[in-house]
């Protein structure tokens, strides 16, 4: 709702089939739009080449507080970036829904290798988010397994007793299992594991693919293993609604629009083209909280106003 000068003044919504009036300035809060695949979608505007994947975001990140801003003049940044995560969990009993888990980063934190159909590595697991995907689709050897030793499953049991007890992860208990699991020799298998604690062991500089850190080490074929199978998914959108200084949504004219604010992943320019594991602590709480205090700021500074709606 906006007044005769542009100032936002409150919301409309619909409940229960009854529609219900708000009066006050507004914080959108909504999130994203990488879970909305249909023809008119912000995604599919921005970002057509990835409407095929699957998302870890819920039904209701459908950029629709982004299209109600933009709506009445507010500045939409950086819509084209939208962040591919690798680890999204491969459910068995349904490996092609359309939501999938998220694979904690602690995963390949821990020293977890990633795998190709041929048992092969095929990156710097410790890579950012994007490279890592991008490694998939240039493999081009799916499925991609997720593979623990018994060390590093022991240092994350919670995770993996977790996905285990969801379906989206294995337990194997030897090498020859799993290796039979992936349609490979264990041979194969056990050269894979050999070659990664040589390069472990000088410290990565023969690693074709840069890694420089290793944890829980060695890789051997009589050890226990948690697997999942990963799949590349949407994430998170960098791009939302221009925000300033004090989370205010810019306009189309490049100034604030009285009364709209803005933060959480609806909120775009904060991270860049892309946003690193834990940032978004910035978008949600520092922005979330320069929201509200500016929002409760102009209640005081135009109460007569609003006590009169």
């Amino acid at each position: 709702l906006t007044d005769s000068t542009g100032a936002v003044t409150g919301v409309e919504y619909e409940k229960g089939g009854q529609k219900f009036l708000e009066h006050g300035p507004v914080v959108i809060a909504t999130g994203g739009y990488a879970a909305d695949f249909s023809e008119g979608s912000l995604l599919s505007q921005f970002r057509p080449d990835l409407t095929y994947l699957p998302t870890t975001n819920g039904e209701h990140c459908t950029g629709d507080g982004i299209k109600m801003a933009m709506a009445i003049g507010g500045n939409a940044v950086d819509m084209k970036w939208v962040q591919v995560h690798p680890t999204g969990l491969v459910d068995l009993n349904e490996p092609d829904s359309k939501v999938k888990f998220l694979a904690a980063e602690a995963l390949r934190g821990v020293g977890g290798l990633l795998l190709n159909k041929e048992g092969d590595r095929f990156c710097n697991e410790l890579g950012h988010r994007d490279y890592v995907s991008g490694k998939m689709w240039e493999n081009k050897k799916a499925p991609y397994r997720l593979v623990l030793n018994g060390k590093g499953s022991k240092e994350i049991e919670w995770h993996c007793k977790h996905y285990v007890g969801r379906g989206l992860m294995k337990h194997y208990r030897s090498g020859a299992e799993l290796a039979k699991d992936m349609g490979i020799s264990p041979a194969k298998l056990e050269q894979t594991f050999n070659t990664y604690n040589k390069i472990a062991a000088d410290g990565g500089k023969s690693d074709p693919f840069g890694k420089k850190y290793f944890d829980n080490l060695p890789f051997v074929m009589h050890d226990e293993f948690h697997v999942s199978i990963v799949t590349p998914v949407l994430h998170y959108c960098m791009g939302g609604l221009e925000v300033d200084e004090n989370s205010r949504v810019i306009s189309k004219t490049g100034k604030p629009i009285p009364g709209l604010w803005c933060s959480g992943e609806a909120a775009g320019g904060v991270h860049g083209e892309n946003r690193l594991g834990g940032n978004s602590l910035l978008d949600c709480v520092v922005f979330g909280r320069l929201a509200g205090v500016d929002a409760a700021g102009y209640v005081l500074a135009n109460s007569s106003k609003f006590s009169a709606a």
